[in-house]
C-alpha cells in the first residue's frame, strides 16, 4: 500500500512538473514561435500522455484536479505559438499576416491596376484561444463530442472567407493543429483518472 502511494505521488509530481515545463516553454515562444522549445513542449505532453496511459492505478482526485487546471491552461495558451509555428512551416512563411490578426491575400484587379490586398480570417488568434479552451474543457469534462460542435461552428462562421486557397489551407492546418494540441493536453486528465 505504501509503495503504491509513493509511486502515485512520484508520478503525479512528474506529470505536474512536465506540464509546468511545457507551459514555460510555450510561454517563451509566445512572441516569436521557435521550433526547439515547441518540440520539447510537445514531447513533454506526449510523454505525460504515455505515462498516465500506462499507469496501473488512477491518480488521487486532488492531483487530477490540479492537473486539470494546468492542462486546460497549457492547452489554451500553449496552442497559440504551436499553431503559428505549424502554419509558418506549412506555407514556408509566404503568407503575410495582417494588422488585425488575419492574413493578407491578393484580390484580382483589372490589368492596368496593381493587385489589391484584403485581410481575411481576422480574429483568428482569439478564435483559436476559445476553440482550444472549449476543446480541452470538453475532453476534461468527459464530453468529447462537443468538439464536433466547435468545428461546425468555426466552419460555418468562416465559410464566406474560405474562397482563396491560402485561406482554406490556413483554416484547415490551423484548426487541425489547434485541436490536436488541445485534445492531447486535455486527454491527460481523463487518462489519469482511469
Amino acid at each position: 500500500m505504501t509503495t503504491d502511494l509513493l509511486a502515485t505521488t512520484i508520478v503525479a509530481i512528474f506529470v505536474f512538473g512536465a506540464l509546468c515545463a511545457a507551459l514555460v516553454l510555450v510561454t517563451v515562444s509566445l512572441r516569436r514561435p521557435r521550433g526547439l522549445p515547441l518540440m520539447i513542449a510537445a514531447g513533454l505532453v506526449v510523454l505525460c500522455v504515455i505515462v498516465v496511459a500506462i499507469l496501473p492505478w488512477p491518480l488521487p482526485s486532488l492531483s487530477v484536479a490540479v492537473l486539470a487546471l494546468l492542462a486546460v491552461a497549457l492547452a489554451t495558451f500553449g496552442g497559440n505559438p504551436l499553431v503559428r509555428w505549424v502554419l509558418n512551416a506549412a506555407d514556408g512563411g509566404r503568407t503575410p499576416e495582417g494588422p488585425r490578426g488575419g492574413i493578407l491575400v491578393e484580390l484580382m484587379a483589372e490589368p492596368p491596376a496593381p493587385p489589391l490586398q484584403e485581410e481575411i480570417l481576422r480574429g483568428g488568434t482569439t478564435i483559436g484561444y476559445l476553440e482550444r479552451l472549449a476543446a480541452a474543457l470538453s475532453i476534461v469534462a468527459g464530453f468529447p463530442a462537443a468538439i464536433a460542435v466547435i468545428v461546425a461552428l468555426k466552419g460555418i462562421g468562416r465559410f464566406t472567407e474560405l474562397a482563396t486557397p491560402a485561406a482554406r489551407e490556413r483554416f484547415i492546418v490551423g484548426t487541425l493543429a489547434s485541436l490536436l494540441w488541445a485534445c492531447a493536453v486535455g486527454g491527460i486528465v481523463p487518462l489519469a483518472l482511469v
